[in-house]
């Protein structure tokens, strides 16, 4: 069997890490997250770019028309402060959002901290494509996407995209029985 290469966009919106000011640990965190996860092949399209809506929406685009990006995972930017403009970005480039995905990993998160109510994190379709927003903190990333990944696979089979097999000893995707 022929497997296809899925490929995954990472992006991490910070204006500090982008000008190399401090390490991007949150982006690995990510990647260390889906390769736990991901049994199928797969590469990572990693970007770490400023804090500006114009950046995120154009490194947006570029991950999934441009680099065919089947999951985009971004991480930053989805707080109160004014720099955080993430999730506007997201929503500027989707045809369609995903809202569940915001909402599950704040339910997730409040099991954790109560600051999670002022995280606007959230998921679109971008043509056949998923983007989705995480908070920036490592530990969070992984609370969050161990929330959420089950749903991934099957969301990215709907959209006719790569399969992804993932290692059932760490995550369990969900898909309806045939």
């Amino acid at each position: 069997m022929n497997e296809k290469i899925a490929k995954i966009g990472i992006v991490t919106a910070s204006d500090r890490a982008s000008r190399g000011e401090y390490e991007d640990l949150s982006g690995q965190a990510i990647i260390d997250t889906i390769n736990s996860y991901l049994n199928s092949p797969w590469e990572p399209i990693y970007r770490c770019i400023e804090d500006d809506q114009k950046t995120i929406e154009d490194t947006l685009k570029d991950l999934v028309d441009d680099e065919n990006c089947c999951l985009v995972v971004t991480t930053g930017g989805t707080g109160p402060a004014l720099r955080d403009v993430t999730p506007e970005a997201t929503e500027a480039v989707c045809d369609r959002m995903m809202p569940g995905f915001g909402e599950l990993m704040r339910s997730v998160s409040l099991k954790f901290v109560p600051t999670a109510i002022l995280s606007r994190q959230t998921a679109g379709l971008r043509g056949s494509s998923l983007i989705v927003n995480l908070p920036g903190k490592p530990k969070s990333i992984k609370e969050c996407l161990d929330a959420v990944f089950p749903a991934i696979p099957y969301c990215i089979d709907l959209m006719e995209g790569p399969f992804l097999v993932c290692n059932e000893e760490v995550i369990k995707a969900f898909r309806p029985k045939k």
